[in-house]
């Protein structure tokens, strides 16, 4: 938890703050044209909604209003929900002040290039997503949320993914190839939670998610929390230790299974619409995986929607789930609303799965009278706490 809260407080939102500044001073005396700063601004606002989104999702209550202020040393936390609210209601901002036929940063921007059309659709992806999240406990809001992202244009394939290119030389290359490449260390397997799903599905995307260094076709996980020997099970495949995979903020596949989850919701579209938006993410997470054979995966009776499971929750978040490898933090929050798929815990599990992080270890020293309000409003700093859109 520590390094996830330093890295978005000190690094990402520090960062993007800094960049606002440094265009607004400057904004008088810029060759830009406005649409060309409006949309740089725009860049940022997204960015920032994206991070607080995540902080919001993982921790709950979280300095916002008086964050990244140097005068104050120690801020309060802000309401989840009221973060929630203001963060959508920059989103919007951001996207009624795009103009899509303008640049922005140009080569700078590592996302899209500049691409301000792209950054539209991602930021009415990023709102469709946020309505999912809300929609057990703003129903009315969320649908109206959806239906406006849709109908803004959300992420219509893989082409739009939103995807930071790493470079293949140090310090730039993927975060994940130094924890299995660089460190040195030959230590990590696939959980079997992961590998038993897959196997029992015979899932194509195995060849991809694992190395065969076992034989050809065989994939064996070790079991949370219990002594794994390294060369007794599966590894991660060769996808994992490149220098230069790149890392995903959003692609189409989410997106195509969101719609699919707004559909059965009721919060736009029709659940007559949700097999087809599930049978383009189960297509699209083939395509970006770089497997073949969609179709006839999606002909067995174990996936095919009608028939995966007893309710769509279940089939939805199981394949949204599998997509999702190597994307931790959206794989947890698919299982923590709505509980599948159905986990492996270890005997010696004490507890079940975490409903959110705690706070960092030296915030109560830090800035205790702010983290024990935080704590207490939270019903206590526990995993087992919930996020205001987490209901039971």
């Amino acid at each position: 938890p520590g390094t996830h809260w330093d890295i978005s407080y000190r690094d990402v939102l520090r960062d993007l703050a800094e960049a606002r500044t440094i265009i607004d001073e400057s904004e008088e005396t810029s060759p830009l044209s406005p649409a060309v700063i409006n949309n740089q601004k725009a860049s940022i606002s997204i960015l920032q909604v994206f991070t607080y989104h995540v902080l919001v999702d993982v921790f709950g209550d979280v300095p916002f209003s008086e964050a990244l202020d140097i005068t104050n040393v120690l801020p309060s936390y802000d309401n989840d929900a009221a973060v929630y609210d203001a963060i959508i209601a920059q989103l919007d901002e951001a996207i009624n002040t795009i103009s899509a036929g303008e640049g922005s940063f140009g080569e700078a921007d590592l996302l899209y290039g500049g691409d301000m059309a792209k950054w539209k659709k991602f930021a009415n992806s990023l709102k469709l997503r946020m309505a999912v999240r809300i929609s057990s406990v703003e129903p009315a809001r969320a649908g109206t949320m959806a239906t406006q992202a849709i109908a803004s244009g959300v992420f219509e394939s893989n082409d739009d993914n939103a995807s930071f290119a790493y470079l293949d030389g140090a310090p730039n290359t993927n975060p994940v190839h130094v924890d299995l490449v660089l460190s040195g260390r030959q230590d990590f397997i696939p959980a079997n939670t992961h590998v038993d799903i897959l196997n029992d599905l015979e899932d194509p995307r195995r060849s991809v998610y694992y190395d065969e260094n076992l034989g050809e076709g065989v994939y064996v996980g070790g079991e949370y929390g219990q002594n794994a020997p390294y060369g007794d099970h599966t590894h991660l495949g060769d996808i994992f230790h490149q220098p230069d995979t790149p890392g995903i903020l959003m692609d189409f596949p989410e997106v195509s299974f969101l719609l699919a989850e707004a559909a059965e919701l009721g919060l736009a579209g029709s659940a007559g619409d949700a097999e087809r938006f599930y049978s383009d993410a189960v297509t699209a997470s083939f395509e970006f995986w770089g497997v073949d054979g969609a179709a006839d995966y999606l002909a067995k009776p174990e996936v095919a929607y009608a028939t995966a499971a007893p309710t769509w929750q279940e089939t939805v978040a199981v394949q949204k789930w599998i997509h999702l490898y190597n994307r931790g933090f959206e794989a947890w929050t698919t299982y923590r609303l709505y509980g599948y798929p159905e986990m492996n815990p270890a005997p010696i599990s004490m507890e079940d799965v975490p409903r959110r992080y705690t706070y960092p270890v030296d915030e109560p020293s830090r800035n205790g009278a702010s983290y024990q309000a935080a704590a207490s409003a939270m019903g206590g700093d526990m995993k087992s706490s919930r996020v205001f859109w987490d209901v039971e």
